[in-house]
């Protein structure tokens, strides 16, 4: 734990000793009254906390921003559903990250009982989310949306098809759509992000990564039609979180975010 996250209304409030965020400052950081933290309000500020008291009733602390919590990257990805273990790193990894949109979709060939996990369920996909963001040190969490199909999940991210997006030359306003596939790429990931020169941070970037068995010829078309480039990142078959983590770092370099010192914030 990186930095040690409050929802707004918990500012001001005594940190019930019981919570694991008050283990993790007295057991782990070994954390005592005029001692400091490293802290931050939910999809806020970031900040120090400082301890005034420990009682019976908690730990009390005064809170001080000094920085923007390191804000999300234009960067939204389509994932199609892995394993739920699998699920859980990508969900994690892609976060820390920075990532701003993760939107998992049913695929052709995805093992449809994955969409019934219980990871889904009761802010367990949203845990992974805050434990990746926590991890990085950083208060934004990325948003998480799911879809039955491909299809409405395009519509959902993309809205209208954008049929000249994959030849390079649609209008800077509008987002560059890559799709990861290592059948019929027409290209290499970093061959398509060479050609915006400069242009990924204004314009934004989603990313489709398909699920463990990859996409189906159908999908591809689709993909294609709807806008997106078909790109490889080599000859190696990767796992889909693997391939997420990896893409998403390769893109949000190219960006020029990943050599940006954040740790004033």
């Amino acid at each position: 734990m990186n930095i040690c996250l409050f929802l707004p209304e918990e500012i001001g409030m005594p940190l019930a000793l019981k919570d694991y965020r008050a283990e993790h400052i007295l057991k782990i950081l070994h954390k005592k009254t005029g001692d400091a933290f490293t802290a931050g309000i939910v999809d806020g500020a970031s900040g120090t906390a400082k301890i005034t008291g420990i009682t019976d009733d908690g730990i009390f602390f005064d809170f001080t921003a000094s920085g923007d919590g390191k804000p999300l990257y234009p960067l939204k990805m389509i994932v199609g559903f892995p394993r739920p273990i699998q699920l859980k790193r990508l969900l994690r990894d892609v976060a820390a990250l920075g990532v701003c949109e993760v939107h998992l979709t049913g695929t052709e060939l995805g093992e449809k009982s994955y969409m019934q996990s219980t990871l889904l369920e009761k802010g367990n996909a949203y845990k992974m989310l805050f434990d990746g963001t926590v991890q990085a040190g950083g208060t934004k969490i990325p948003g998480i949306f799911l879809h039955k199909t491909l299809s409405q999940c395009v519509s959902a991210v993309c809205g209208s098809r954008q049929e000249n997006q994959a030849d390079f030359s649609a209008p800077a306003a509008e987002k560059i759509l890559l799709a990861l596939d290592n059948v019929r790429p027409s290209l290499s990931l970093g061959d398509a992000l060479g050609r915006f020169h400069g242009n990924l941070l204004s314009r934004g970037v989603v990313a489709a990564i398909g699920s463990e068995r990859g996409w189906t010829d159908k999908e591809r078309d689709f993909l294609t039609q709807s806008g997106f480039a078909l790109c490889s990142m080599g000859c190696r078959i990767m796992r889909t979180e693997t391939a997420a983590t990896v893409a998403g770092a390769i893109i949000l370099n190219e960006m020029g975010v990943m050599g940006n010192d954040e740790r004033q914030n």
